[in-house]
């Protein structure tokens, strides 16, 4: 069974989780759902169910390598990397902001069958943040046409910048990027990333999508 928040639900899960994760945290892609804010969002509240063995079986391996992970979904950053992105996160970590956090999230850097979102070649990027601090810029990246994300961890070079947004303000807490894909098709990993405004804090996202 499909398990999706709706806007007031998802509004609900930024209240309900603000007491239980860092005081850095702030959130994540939201559509496309990051790998780590998808397994939160289907299985938060079901994690237990042996079902998403079959169902969800990439989200299983998740829950079943580090919980924390998705229960911080909106925690996945690094600081200080002052735009070093390329030297502060190795290929093959891209998914996992370079093992951050002791590698929490290392679930996410696994090749595998993701639940991947369907998008038109062209379609706008969506960002959650439950703080409200702001984004210096988003960086959208998407995968090279022939990259399989069923076999190969992700490397810098599979990818492409595809836009870079400018500044967005804090309020409401949705920061978007217009995403022109070109001519891909199939499934992709588009990488985001989300610089906040509040100090050198950045923030690394994998959404799977499924394009064309």
């Amino acid at each position: 069974m499909k398990r999706l928040l709706g806007a007031a639900g998802l509004l609900g899960v930024l209240l309900a989780t603000a007491l239980a994760v860092p005081a850095g945290a702030h959130g994540s892609a939201t559509d496309p759902p990051s790998r780590v804010f998808g397994c939160f969002n289907r299985w938060g509240s079901d994690f237990l169910n042996p079902v998403m063995a079959t169902e969800d079986p990439m989200c299983w391996q998740a829950w079943r390598a580090n919980p924390n992970a998705m229960w911080n979904w909106n925690a996945l950053n690094r600081t200080g990397v002052a735009g070093n992105f390329r030297a502060a996160i190795p290929d093959g970590q891209l998914c996992s902001g370079g093992l951050t956090f002791n590698g929490r999230y290392a679930a996410m850097d696994k090749p595998g069958a993701w639940r991947a979102a369907s998008k038109p070649r062209r379609f706008t990027l969506t960002v959650t943040d439950g703080v409200k601090h702001g984004a210096d810029f988003l960086q959208v990246y998407i995968t090279r046409q022939g990259y399989d994300v069923l076999t190969q961890p992700l490397r810098w070079s599979d990818l492409e910048l595809v836009t870079t947004t400018g500044r967005q303000p804090g309020a409401p807490g949705i920061y978007t990027a217009q995403v022109d894909a070109g001519t891909r098709t199939g499934r992709h990993v588009v990488y985001t990333i989300w610089q906040a405004s509040h100090k050198d804090e950045s923030y690394y996202m994998c959404s799977d999508v499924i394009l064309g």
